[in-house]
């Protein structure tokens, strides 16, 4: 065995005092933000399949807006029939039509609603599963640089921005667009030379609308930034409440969180205050318009080239543009946010998820395991982690690896599955690289215990058989009753059908331990990762669960994680490792006699 460079601690665990955003890493970087363009193209994509439920919508909004184009026609008539020139039918006539146009209306209002909606809904469905898949898939080193508020916000504020975009905006967008495309074309009908002095104001307001839709975008993008401090704020202070409490943080915890809130109000007036600019704005610049066309039709009928009901319909199309163009201006901050929001998230897509491996197939590995050569650096700007180690782990052999905190130790063991990839070197598992395998394949052939269990909040059963594909009842309870999970649950009401709730917080450290423990028991896997597997049990539990492991590393390549010496004097070989380095290695009574490092740390664990 060999071991000639030093290890380092894998990165510590944000200070939440000092830095409460992990430092970015060059690892695993996020691509470059979409442009709108291509954030719409890729959303039409998810709608694609749903292209016939949406046509529906469309013909309601064609039909919403026809009936909006006709009402100054309705008005022209009965102003020329009811007035100009009276008709006895318009007593009957007028009643049933207001009838037959508002229920046309409604038909047409309810359609262009509900089936653009369907689809919206249809759309963030897949679009936030494939979030939340890619989330599973990315590699660790993107967790490592990434907040899980923020990722959260990702999934649940930012693909609810996205359903606005492409649900309530879309549909006042295409509805309103074509209510006022039949407004002007009537418009044009009555009276094209009077109707052409709207076409600079409209140009002009397409310019103004384009200048306002990138201060919208800009502000939208802050918005979804503060959101995601906010949440990941929040998350931290209440994932560790007891600290909080105990360490009477609430005061600082509130100030913290009162900085990320303010934050977000801040940038959200700032969006407020475009969007309520822009609407006074826009009417301005219309009413302007609305003033020359008053002049130059005033100036008509005075001449007798245009009729009293001629004018009045031309007035009410020219009138009923306000409303729809007030709506599409009103759309334009939630459309640009819904975009902006989108290419947040289609950025997490695009990233490169996990390497698949290779195509060697394993079915059930021997466990042999070995590190030749390795070097690991988390990034480049802090240094090597491992450098040039070699270690060989035979077959069915226990090896422990002790030392002081940071010395290494979980770094080491976290190339074996995979977790990260050695920089150079290979890390082999039976003769062959672990890149050979698939990761599927190879992550099969290791079980993990670790300090930190986690646990869902589901039943003891199925945490028991997480990750397990048809594990039989018979197996699980087996499993339980090999790590003392049973002794517990006897006493619960519903036995191992109980639910742990969020995180396992209704059962003690101990018990928590022991339902992991009969994990790592189901999966039967050929090697074992014990990492502080004993750390939270009281001296009974540790009795009864240190017999279950001495059966479950049985047979099995064990690499064991330990601080508490008493738990692995046992072991084959143990690996000491100080400062990034394994300094010394041997048998238990080995070490003890050469009165290095490893008889310092018993010296200090069993000073009395």
């Amino acid at each position: 065995m060999s071991a000639q460079a030093p290890l380092a601690p894998a990165p510590a665990r944000t200070d939440l005092s000092r830095a409460r955003v992990p430092e970015p890493s060059p690892v695993a970087a996020e691509p470059p933000e979409l442009s709108p363009a291509r954030v719409w193209r890729r959303l039409l994509g998810y709608a694609r399949p749903h292209w016939g439920m949406f046509l529906i919508g469309v013909a309601g909004m064609a039909l919403f807006a026809a009936t909006e184009g006709s009402l100054p026609r309705l008005v022209k008539y009965f102003l020329q029939d009811a007035f100009a020139h009276p008709e006895p039918r318009m007593l009957w006539q007028v009643p049933l039509g207001a009838i037959v146009f508002f229920v046309v209306r409604g038909i047409g209002d309810y359609v262009s609603n509900y089936f653009p909606a369907w689809v919206g809904r249809q759309v963030i469905k897949s679009l936030r599963a494939d979030l939340f898949a890619k989330y599973l898939h990315l590699p660790t080193a993107y967790y490592d640089r990434s907040s899980s508020g923020e990722m959260l916000s990702r999934l649940t504020f930012n693909i609810e921005q996205v359903a606005e975009a492409v649900t309530n905006s879309v549909i006042s967008l295409i509805r309103d667009s074509l209510t006022i495309v039949a407004l002007l074309g009537y418009a044009f009908y009555l009276n094209w030379k009077l109707a052409s002095f709207a076409l600079p104001i409209a140009a002009f307001m397409g310019l103004l609308i384009s200048q306002i839709n990138r201060r919208f975008r800009r502000y939208s993008a802050r918005i979804q930034n503060s959101m995601g401090d906010i949440t990941r704020v929040a998350k931290e202070a209440l994932d560790a409440q007891r600290v909080v409490k105990v360490f009477s943080a609430q005061a600082y915890e509130e100030r913290v969180f009162g900085v990320a809130n303010e934050r977000n109000r801040h940038t959200n007036m700032r969006l407020i205050g475009a969007r309520a600019g822009s609407n006074p704005i826009v009417q301005v610049v219309a009413a302007m318009g609305l003033a020359g066309i008053l002049y130059v039709s005033i100036g008509q009928i005075l001449q007798h080239a245009m009729s009293v009901a001629e004018f009045m319909a031309f007035l009410f199309a020219l009138g009923s543009v306000t409303a729809p163009l007030r709506r599409l201006t009103n759309i334009f901050g939630p459309l640009q946010q819904g975009l902006a929001a989108g290419a947040s998230v289609f950025a997490v897509i695009d990233c490169p998820s996990e390497p698949e491996g290779g195509s060697r197939p394993i079915d059930r590995a021997r466990g042999d395991v070995e590190y030749r050569a390795v070097n690991f650096a988390y990034a480049a700007e802090k240094g090597p982690v491992l450098h040039e180690l070699s270690l060989r782990v035979p077959a069915g052999r226990t090896v422990a690896i002790v030392g002081r905190s940071g010395s290494g130790k979980s770094t080491l063991v976290s190339l074996l599955p995979r977790l990260y990839d050695a920089t150079s070197g290979t890390v082999l598992l039976d003769g062959f690289d672990v890149r050979d395998y698939s990761l599927s394949d190879l992550r099969r052939q290791v079980s993990l215990v670790s300090q930190d269990v986690v646990l869902f909040n589901d039943t003891i059963h199925n945490n028991i058989a997480f990750g397990i594909t048809g594990a039989s009842s018979a197996a699980v309870e087996a499993a339980a009753r090999a790590a003392y999970v049973l002794d517990f649950t006897a006493d619960l009401p519903r036995g191992l059908e109980t639910v742990v709730g969020d995180r396992g917080a209704l059962l003690s450290g101990g018990q928590r331990q022991r339902i992991s423990i009969a994990r790592a028991l189901l999966k039967d896997a050929p090697v074992l990762i014990l990492d502080e597997a004993t750390s939270s049990l009281d001296s009974e539990s540790e009795r009864h669960i240190q017999a279950a492991l001495d059966a479950l590393v049985r047979n099995r390549t064990t690499l064991v994680i330990a601080h508490r010496l008493s738990t692995i004097e046992r072991a084959d070989l143990i690996v000491v490792m100080d400062s990034g380095a394994i300094v010394e290695s041997g048998t238990h009574a080995d070490l003890i006699a050469r009165g290095g490092h490893y008889a310092q740390l018993h010296r200090l664990q069993f000073a009395v």
